[in-house]
């Protein structure tokens, strides 16, 4: 399958590159240091990608950035920003995608672990993460062709307890290639509007 991924240079996307890239032509993309350069939070910019790209068989999606700061600090702009990046990002990289999929493709987005184990300063990420989910389920029993929409709800990475340690304390970190086999599920299998739990 020729498979478009989107935030291959970060630590899940890295995953997933590593597990499809053994069996399927990854076609990496993202704001810097990809083979395809496109800003998930400017539709603008995914149109013009795909139009560089033509027609892939799947559209994995492991990206999307949100503010983080405790719920009364968030500014509008940090709620906005994670609308624009983590939710109408992969939103319309779906909407857009799903015009340059072939028939029978599957889009994967990413949701997160902050939908049912909410932290302190995580508030925009789980509402991103909430509508993202809400939004798969919805999606796979409208849209053509046979095309197939699932996310991956991945837990806290083992890779970014260096980081994020601190706000996921008592949370069992997940490697990024455990979190992978989720999208493996999602590309290679049969399933639509699912969200494969990883934590």
């Amino acid at each position: 399958m020729k498979i478009l991924l989107v935030g291959a240079q970060g630590t899940v996307g890295r995953g997933v590159a590593a597990e499809l890239g053994a069996r399927h032509d990854i076609l990496a993309a993202g704001r810097k240091d990809a083979a395809i350069s496109l800003d998930l939070s400017d539709a603008a910019s995914l149109r013009a990608a795909f139009e560089r790209i033509g027609r892939v068989d799947a559209i994995v999606s492991a990206a999307g950035q949100v503010g983080w700061a405790p719920l009364l600090d968030l500014t509008p702009e940090q709620w906005q920003f994670s609308v624009n990046h983590k939710l109408m990002g992969q939103v319309n990289l779906a909407l857009i995608g799903q015009q340059y999929l072939n028939d029978g493709g599957s889009i994967t987005l990413t949701s997160g672990v902050l939908v049912d184990h909410p932290v302190r300063y995580g508030a925009a990420a789980s509402l991103a993460n909430g509508a993202i989910e809400a939004f798969v389920r919805a999606a796979a029993i409208e849209l053509p062709r046979g095309l197939r929409i699932n996310a991956v709800s991945p837990g806290v990475l083992v890779e970014s307890m260096g980081q994020l340690g601190p706000f996921f304390r008592g949370f069992e970190p997940v490697p990024a290639a455990r979190v992978a086999l989720g999208y493996a599920r999602s590309v290679e299998g049969a399933d639509t509007g699912k969200v494969y739990v990883v934590h």
